[in-house]
């Protein structure tokens, strides 16, 4: 079972099972149903006591104008959609099944059911099962809004679960880690779970909660979830080792944890919360001011005037941009160059490194060069050698034959 709690506004919680989970007793219950066993498909079971009941009924995603005012019918749509879904022959699948159960006899809790760990796959599940759900369990539990219920039989050795070694995994801390004991009306006569509800065989930082869940001649004999709480009230209440620790009993005690869990939670995000609405509206009023105001009732002169005013406000930014005094809405930018920085890296560092790949000698000879000295020169003796002919070295150099020189000065016939 997983109960996931509010990243934000949602609330919940999350339960690593090794078998059957815990029943749920306490407006509204949100159930992700994972039907990856067959067996699995009804882990959320009721909290709608019967038929006849017009204040409780329970709705599907799949089936969303269809109210279920009788709790049979709701197991049996859960075990028809795992059919659909995963195959009649305990097939797998990661698509969920969405139950929410309206009542006022529950929590307001959003749960997610997790199939318990297989290690040998049967029928048409794959041969790396076990590593299917590893994942899938890790991928909900691994949540760190998430409080894992590590679900664990009574009856057996707590070293070797699996359910607990999947949330050390996932919580190494302990954190949002509940140990779940079941089945502890099954242990052997004259041995009990008192030292694992005091939380000092393997500790946990939440602790344990035992609970008794119905067996399976109780569900095929169809006891109802009251009677089944009843029945395990009274079994606490009278067994020597359990009676004074009723604090650590029974399912309504565990819910009302998680229903405590999930109050302060949402206590501690509140100032996040708040802190992040207050950005957003701001960010949200300068996107409207920035927008300008409406232009449906305008005349052409008003809009003539909006245009005008958007292309200075365009230049005035791109000028801004260009002189580095706003680059981004957000302020400076810092990912990568932008506006006049990136013409200067563009020019000193890309045109630049181009120029000096490049030969100026390429296609000119000394002679060419000696030459265009002279043209340059005219009539008159330079010390230095003048620009104005490299500065037009891209047009194609005059011939100038150095022996026709003297010739230039021959006024004579």
């Amino acid at each position: 079972q997983l109960v996931q709690q509010p990243a934000g506004q949602a609330a919940a919680a999350a339960a690593a099972a090794d078998g059957g989970a815990p029943d749920t007793a306490g407006s509204s219950i949100d159930a992700a149903v994972q039907p990856p066993h067959r067996h699995a498909a009804h882990a959320h079971e009721n909290n709608i006591a019967g038929p006849g009941r017009g204040d409780e009924w329970g709705e599907f995603l799949h089936l969303p104008d269809q109210k279920f005012f009788d709790f049979n019918e709701i197991c049996e749509e859960i075990k028809r959609e795992t059919d659909r879904v995963t195959g009649k022959n305990k097939g797998i699948s990661r698509k969920p099944i969405n139950l929410k159960i309206f009542s006022p006899a529950v929590l307001n809790l959003t749960l997610v059911d997790l199939p318990g760990m297989t290690k040998v796959s049967v029928g048409d599940q794959p041969i790396d099962i076990e590593d299917q759900i590893r994942g899938m369990c890790l991928s909900f539990i691994s949540n760190p809004n998430a409080i894992i219920l590590a679900v664990t039989a009574g009856n057996q050795d707590l070293a070797n679960s699996d359910a607990l070694k999947l949330a050390k995994e996932a919580d190494p801390e302990g954190e949002r880690t509940i140990g779940v004991l079941t089945k502890l009306d099954l242990m052997d006569p004259g041995t009990d779970a008192s030292e694992l509800l005091q939380n000092r065989v393997i500790p946990l930082r939440r602790g344990y909660v035992g609970v008794v869940n119905r067996g399976q001649r109780d569900i095929d004999d169809g006891a109802s979830i009251a009677s089944a709480l009843k029945k395990e009230q009274q079994f606490f209440k009278t067994h020597p080792a359990y009676r004074n620790m009723l604090n650590r009993c029974t399912t309504p005690t565990l819910a009302r944890m998680l229903n405590q869990i999930l109050m302060h939670h949402i206590r501690d995000c509140l100032p996040d919360i708040k802190n992040r609405i207050t950005g957003m509206t701001i960010d949200i009023a300068q996107e409207i001011e920035a927008l300008g105001v409406p232009t449906d009732s305008m005349n052409a002169g008003h809009l003539g005037g909006i245009l005008l005013s958007l292309l200075s406000n365009y230049a005035a930014n791109f000028h801004n941009a260009v002189e580095g005094k706003g680059s981004s809405a957000d302020g400076i930018e810092m990912n990568e160059l932008y506006g006049g920085a990136r013409i200067s890296y563009i020019f000193t560092e890309i045109f630049g490194r181009s120029l000096m790949t490049m030969n100026p000698f390429d296609g000119l000879s000394d002679d060419d060069i000696r030459t265009a000295i002279c043209n340059a020169n005219g009539t008159r003796l330079s010390l230095f050698v003048p620009e104005i002919r490299w500065a037009r070295q891209h047009l194609p150099p005059p011939v100038c034959n150095p022996p026709a020189i003297p010739r230039a000065w021959n006024l004579g016939p």
